[in-house]
């Protein structure tokens, strides 16, 4: 399959050079030219399938023209190793929980399968790659993980100063090996901008081969689908049983794990309706609201990982609908919360139904308690474990209410490696070139 930039001025590429090269030569994203859609029979078996057979099934309909079906499938399997189970929080609002793999965060589904995509096609490659990761917490700490040990591979974390927390920091500033944290004095933005000013610099590009893994990479996000045909697999009964159909609400930041579901629901996966959960980072919420795209500076709230003025893969959406508002807005509607919103919700649904969400589920909870009608279910994606936040979460549940997982607890442990770096680009070019 060939991949073409949202900027459409460049020429298309193959899934290896999209991937190793993360962004386009136009500073646009990259677009697979075709979705394949599922037909009826896949979804009357779909229940039976494990997450593991979904995702391989998944990913032959984006990836089986450049890697063979039986590599592929040893990529997915590896790749997801852990479950992402659908709870019940709340009468017919359901919780899918993404933070069962390695780093207890989604990021992990798409970090480790691009980890492994990206290794298969560097198999024979002599020359080292470079991936330039901005993170506003767990993204770092996924793909760091992911890609540790991988040869040929070296991973540049970048991150805000301040701004994500202990635990999450802990998870990428202790590695070592070919992994190294870069500490930036600013905002997540302007992280994102070093990484994108990197890419566009004749000078650096000739010296050093250079890719990215946020959400902005192809092999980053479209594995994101996976788990979305996974909730309905588990809740297709359910469904049919009360006559419901399903409504997804998201969590959002960058919007790369929004997209992926548009993608899914492009593929067939029945849901009626996506909700853009916001914190006070409100842009596309705003957007929704008005048919008006205008990014700003980004604010820090308690969740931290949704702090984003300027989402990356909004553009993909605008390119997926054909920049067409009414035909987005039909599918997605947009719901803002403030930190004192979510403690609240943080506090009612663990007072009331003793299920403990992190700050950014909550968003995705409360939208879905605010939007969902008699004929529908919901479907809310807590996309890291509370322990990540454990100071934010206990702060409103209460001392002792947060156990740290065991995996957690071990990356505490290490000792913090990190360079601290100013947000002018001057000086992360400079380190850039002195890389080999």
């Amino acid at each position: 399959m060939k991949y073409y930039s949202t900027r459409k001025s460049t020429a298309v590429v193959d899934l290896k050079t999209a991937v190793t090269k993360g962004l386009a030569d136009d500073n646009g994203l990259f677009m697979p030219e075709r979705i394949e859609s599922f037909d009826s029979a896949f979804f009357k078996n779909i229940a039976n399938l494990s997450f593991q057979d979904i995702a391989f099934e998944v990913a032959k309909k984006f990836f089986s023209d450049d890697v063979e079906l039986h590599s592929l499938k040893e990529l997915v399997y590896d790749a997801i190793n852990f479950d992402c189970p659908v709870v019940p929080v709340n009468g017919n609002i359901y919780s899918l929980e993404l933070f069962h793999g390695p780093t207890l965060a989604f990021k992990d589904v798409g970090a480790r399968f691009m980890a492994r995509l990206l290794g298969y096609f560097l198999e024979k490659s002599e020359k080292t790659v470079h991936v330039l990761v901005a993170t506003s917490g767990d993204t770092g700490s996924a793909v760091a993980n992911g890609f540790l040990g991988v040869e040929g591979i070296h991973v540049h974390v970048l991150y805000p100063k301040g701004k994500v927390s202990d635990i999450q920091e802990s998870q990428f500033t202790t590695l070592g090996q070919n992994i190294t944290a870069i500490e930036i004095d600013g905002n997540f933005d302007d992280c994102q901008r070093l990484v994108k000013t990197a890419f566009l610099d004749a000078e650096i590009n000739k010296q050093l081969t250079l890719t990215s893994a946020n959400s902005i990479n192809v092999a980053r996000f479209l594995p994101q689908a996976f788990y979305y045909f996974n909730a309905y697999a588990r809740l297709q009964g359910v469904l049919k049983e009360q006559n419901k159909e399903m409504v997804i609400a998201v969590p959002s930041g960058n919007f790369g794990n929004l997209t992926a579901g548009l993608f899914a629901k492009r593929m067939g996966l029945p849901v009626a309706r996506f909700i853009a959960a916001n914190n006070n980072n409100d842009i596309v919420y705003n957007y929704l609201k008005t048919a008006k795209y205008e990014p700003r500076a980004s604010v820090q709230t308690i969740a931290n990982a949704m702090d984003v003025g300027d989402p990356s893969n909004f553009v993909r959406i605008i390119d997926l609908y054909n920049n067409n508002f009414e035909a987005i807005s039909e599918h997605i509607v947009g719901y803002r919360y403030s930190d004192d919103e979510i403690k609240s919700v943080i506090k009612h649904v663990f007072d009331e139904f003793a299920y403990l969400l992190d700050p950014h589920g909550a968003c995705g909870y409360e939208a879905l308690n605010q939007y969902l009608n008699n004929n529908q279910l919901g479907v809310f994606l807590e996309t890291a474990h509370p322990a990540k936040f454990t100071e934010t979460v206990e702060a409103v549940v209460g001392k002792g209410n947060v156990p740290l997982p065991l995996k957690l607890a071990e990356f505490m442990k290490g000792e913090k490696l990190s360079i601290p770096m100013s947000k002018q680009f001057d000086d992360f070019k400079a380190y850039l070139k002195e890389l080999n």
